[in-house]
């Protein structure tokens, strides 16, 4: 059966919603180049390795970043210690082993719309609860734990989708064989659905180094250097500010915009080596 051509009008409609496509792409491609270069232009040239290497004393008159980069550093990581086995563990119960769907359906509802709660409101319960209830007061450990809080809905709903995209012959074919439930789960399941696990690891850590509302209530505003290794209980327990809260101190209350660009295109370079990173981690996963 042959196609009817199109008629002139067709094609110009077409042609038009072509054109507004491109010019959507275009436009946001330029603005996020112009976003990145801009930075990039205002930052590097103020990036140097006294900045990088010490920190801010009033009495030596110096500037440095280098608590407020190894405290985002400490977020990181142990938000991801946290929220990692319990964002995957429940991702795994409410796919492959919660026979109540009426429960599954609450809990998705649930996780969908603390994704979207604002993080002030996050950083407002954590101070009530964990600062001053339990108490841990303004620290690095009560920061950490109010991240793991707003990053779990993400790494859940994620792991969940991908958990879902794999096939049901896999899982059909695995038991037939003979392998239990667990194992499956741990040898066909998972590998095949690591690229989501990645995925919602990029976004919970693109979220913690991004966040500074939460951690102004929580983690403090200490510019001091906090050292992992002379004490761990002093080291959960001090205040840090982060990289952003850093660049809110130097941008707002020191009016301090050279230092404040340069730590914006160092979050960009950490943004950036932590995704790469995450990608490579994930590629060598699933080829395991």
């Amino acid at each position: 059966m042959e196609m009817q051509p199109l008629s002139g009008r067709r094609k110009v409609y077409d042609r038009t919603l072509r054109l507004l496509l491109w010019l959507c792409a275009g436009i946001t491609c330029a603005l996020l180049v112009f976003l990145i270069g801009y930075i990039f232009v205002r930052g590097l040239p103020n990036l140097s390795w006294e900045l990088l290497t010490t920190q801010s004393s009033y009495l030596k008159d110096t500037i440095g970043i280098l608590p407020n980069i190894l405290n985002t550093i400490y977020l990181v990581a142990v938000t991801l210690i946290i929220t990692l086995p319990l964002g995957v563990g429940a991702a795994i119960y409410l796919t492959e082993y919660a026979g109540n769907r009426r429960l599954v359906s609450a809990i998705e509802f649930a996780t969908e719309t603390l994704t979207g709660i604002p993080s002030i409101i996050y950083g407002l319960v954590g101070m009530l609860f964990f600062c001053q209830f339990l108490p841990l007061g303004t620290s690095l450990l009560a920061g950490s734990l109010t991240l793991v809080i707003m990053t779990l809905p993400t790494i859940v709903r994620t792991t969940q989708e991908s958990l879902k995209t794999v096939p049901a012959s896999y899982r059909e074919g695995a038991l037939g064989l003979g392998s239990g439930k667990w194992h499956m789960i741990r040898t066909i399941v998972l590998p095949s659905s690591v690229d989501g696990i990645v995925t919602g690891c990029i976004l919970a850590v693109g979220r913690i180094v991004g966040e500074s509302a939460a951690l102004l209530f929580t983690a403090g505003m200490g510019m001091s250097l906090n050292s992992f290794f002379s004490s761990l209980d002093n080291f959960l327990h001090s205040s840090g500010a982060s990289l952003t809260v850093a660049l809110y101190v130097y941008a707002k209350e020191r009016a301090e915009f050279d230092v404040a660009f340069a730590i914006a295109a160092i979050l960009m370079l950490l943004t950036l080596v932590i995704n790469l990173t995450a990608n490579q981690v994930g590629k060598r996963l699933k080829k395991q």
